[in-house]
């Protein structure tokens, strides 16, 4: 029911005295803002200006994104209470609640309240604003009588939710916060502390509801995710850009937003990657081949090396050097982190062999020198410019990145670690010199850190400063670690801890850092070994197995969301089943969700992306078709058209032409099946379905996908399979 326009100014009337305490509020956050600015620069103050600094800044971002439609709804509640629901909450100088933040328990209601099970409500109005001024208000009178229809499915608001379905599309997802059904509601709440399955076919909301409980679990957990970070992973540039505006419209913005092939700092991935190359570097082998990668730099030499120490040459032979890699890999520690022990036991050797050739005695007794004197020796071999060498040539230390591009580009190096496998996967795995970073290395890169140990990953932001801050602290170290007392009575038992021993030069740098200068969102995009408290995955469906090894890294509680449809996997290295995939992680211990409505597309070009499904996945769900009767436009065209010429140009309206990722090329304009992931758009036109299915092993998905992106129009051009 559209009620009459005395109800909308009244309803103006109220927004108006809001915007007034928020505005309020906004020129208080300001004038602090400029008082903190001027605060002292001694240590204290500036740690504490920092901290209240960046607290002010995310409120003034609430504060300002607010006003993106700051009221939507409102509840009479049996009683005579009324409740106003908007995107924050806000209450008065005397506590009393002004207006219902969307994720507070009181705002519930207003999302699964219907005729049949109104909870309390008796009526429930819909607010349109455009900016500050209320455009229109629809009221729902939950009698308690159930109508049917829709009803059915669950669906609640229907004026508004197919008023928001019927939206021409802007390029930009939009935020359901006014529309989330009883099914969305469930599980944008769901307390669930470990990993959570979100299924459900095109259309059905999954990017929605994930980005809605990323904003409602900032709201729940404020205290613990405000200090790790929510890290959302979405399958291409286009998808983050996409969905960029929803989470600051939804009151939050301290969020990393990344595809997988970006996640670690320094790697770009633009060089394009063959369907062979993805499913192997995809593959979970990949942890064998690295490890070997790792191992080539582990070198014994294959004759014995004189090592001249102050005149007298000391012999390095390859069954010192094997025993002394032996020990440092016994360790368990990736290989950065061991090379001190190796290289202490290379030079104990080394010591000892030097003490028996000047402390023999000449009448066989025991060796004359004691074992302080042992212990200068070992001194003098570490501080030796020639071991350092040594040390550099038989264990290097190493960054993954070069590691991973020296692997690659050299056809000798994989046919080395990778010998064992066939010419196909050997070749896959070849690049040029200088050929630039793909999606699928940053896994491998991220893989190799872990085996390497020792690399920060601090990101570029961070740069030079950072860089003398660890130059400092090295200093500290080498005049602590040059005044320690080397006179151990035993230096191959000896238990001294010095500071040296127990703190790097990095992690001394760290200490001595003053905190904090960047956000935990900055913080968090440039640490390789950041800890999200919780993690979301969009189109988690094309991830490899490297891949989920690398994002459960940064997630060690297991709190995650995990969005995705195993029938529109793409990868050929993907997801075919939740539970294979996740079992290595966290066995069977998770919690599956399934949407059953399918709210964008129409029946009508559902129909026709059914007929692709069946022919490879013919059990798999579909959610319910909406949008039914006259909803959708689909043809049909020969082979051949000019897809310019059939896709509708109605102002206001999104449309794209969509081809094989192989064809994009050929035709400016186009965009290829993996670039549409995740996306909708008013009208399109596929090109040639034929040549999608032959495009990729996973080609009958990929075709889906592609058919299910039209929210009002679809142009097939050429021959369904089938």
């Amino acid at each position: 029911m559209i009620v009459v326009c005395d109800v909308v100014a009244l309803e103006q009337g109220f927004v108006d005295g809001l915007f007034g305490v928020l505005d309020a509020r906004v020129r208080v956050a300001q004038e602090r803002l400029v008082a903190v600015q001027l605060q002292g620069d001694d240590v204290d103050a500036l740690v504490e200006r920092e901290v209240e600094y960046h607290g002010l800044v995310g409120r003034l971002d609430e504060l300002r994104v607010a006003e993106l439609g700051l009221v939507f709804g409102r509840l009479d509640m049996v009683g005579g209470e009324c409740r106003y629901v908007g995107r924050v909450g806000l209450v008065d100088d005397g506590g009393r609640v002004l207006l219902v933040d969307w994720r507070a328990p009181m705002a519930r209601p207003f999302y699964v309240a219907t005729t049949a099970q109104p909870v309390g409500v008796e009526r429930r109005r819909h607010i349109r604003m455009r900016g500050r001024v209320v455009v229109g208000v629809t009221d729902e009178v939950l009698s308690g009588v159930d109508v049917g229809g829709v009803g059915d499915l669950g669906v609640v608001g229907e004026s508004a939710l197919f008023r928001a379905m019927r939206a021409a599309r802007t390029g930009r997802m939009g935020s359901i916060v006014s529309t989330i059904q009883r099914e969305q509601d469930v599980i944008i709440r769901d307390e669930s502390r470990g990993v959570m399955v979100v299924e459900g076919g095109p259309g059905t909301g999954k990017t929605a509801v994930a980005l809605h409980r990323a904003a409602y679990l900032l709201y729940v957990w404020r205290e613990f995710l405000s200090r790790t970070g929510v890290l959302i992973l979405g399958p291409n540039s286009a998808f983050l850009e996409y969905i960029s505006q929803v989470l600051p419209e939804l009151g939050e913005t301290g969020v990393v937003l990344s595809t997988v092939g970006e996640l670690f700092p320094g790697v770009v991935p633009v060089g394009v990657e063959s369907v062979v190359g993805r499913e192997v570097k995809g593959s979970v082998e990949m942890v064998t081949i690295l490890a070997r990668a790792v191992r080539r730099y582990q070198v014994v030499p294959d004759e014995q090396v004189v090592l001249v120490v102050d005149g007298v040459g000391l012999e390095v032979s390859p069954g010192l050097v094997r025993a002394a890699r032996a020990a440092a890999r016994r360790s368990g520690r990736p290989h950065n982190e061991v090379r001190g022990l190796f290289a202490d036991f290379l030079a104990s050797g080394l010591a000892r062999q030097w003490a028996g050739l000047i402390g023999a005695d000449p009448l066989g007794g025991e060796n004359l020198l004691s074992a302080g004197d042992v212990a200068e020796l070992y001194d003098d071999v570490v501080s030796d410019v020639g071991f350092v060498g040594l040390v550099d040539e038989l264990w290097p230390v190493l960054d993954p990145r070069v590691v991973l591009a020296e692997l690659l580009s050299d056809r000798g190096v994989i046919a080395r670690v990778a010998g064992d496998y066939d010419e196909v996967t050997q070749g896959a795995l070849f690049r040029e010199v200088g050929d630039l970073w793909s999606a699928s290395d940053a896994a491998l890169v991220d893989e190799l850190a872990e085996l390497i140990g020792g690399f920060s990953g601090v990101d570029e932001g961070v740069g030079d400063g950072w860089r003398r801050q660890v130059a400092d602290a090295q200093g500290v170290l080498d005049v602590l670690s040059s005044s320690a007392s080397s006179d151990l009575d035993d230096v191959s038992d000896a238990e001294v801890l010095s500071a040296f021993d127990v703190v790097d030069a990095e992690g001394l740098a760290r200490r001595q850092e003053v905190r904090e200068h960047r956000s935990v969102a900055d913080r968090a995009r440039g640490d390789i070994r950041w800890s999200y408290g919780h993690v979301i995955i969009d189109e988690a469906q094309e991830l490899s197995a490297m891949e989920w090894r690398m994002v459960m890294r940064r997630c060690p509680t297991k709190w995650m969301t995990i969005v995705g449809d195993t029938a529109q996997t793409g990868s050929p290295a993907g997801v075919d089943s939740w539970a294979e995939t996740l079992g290595p992680f966290v066995g069977d211990r998770f919690v599956t969700h399934r949407l059953s409505v399918n709210y964008r597309t129409p029946a009508r070009i559902m129909a026709v992306a059914e007929r692709v499904l069946g022919l490879f996945a013919p059990d798999a769900p579909v959610g319910v078709a909406l949008r039914g009767g006259d909803d959708g436009v689909v043809r049909f065209c020969a082979a051949g058209t000019d897809p310019w010429a059939v896709l509708p140009r109605e102002e206001g309206r999104l449309g794209v032409v969509i081809v094989a990722d192989s064809r994009k090329g050929e035709t400016p304009g186009v965009l290829g099946v993996s670039d549409v992931k995740g996306l909708e758009f008013d009208d399109v036109v596929v090109v040639d379905p034929l040549v999608i299915v032959d495009d990729s092993p996973q080609g009958y998905q990929d075709l889906f996908v592609a058919l299910t992106r039209a929210t009002r129009s679809l142009v097939v051009i050429g021959e369904l399979p089938g």
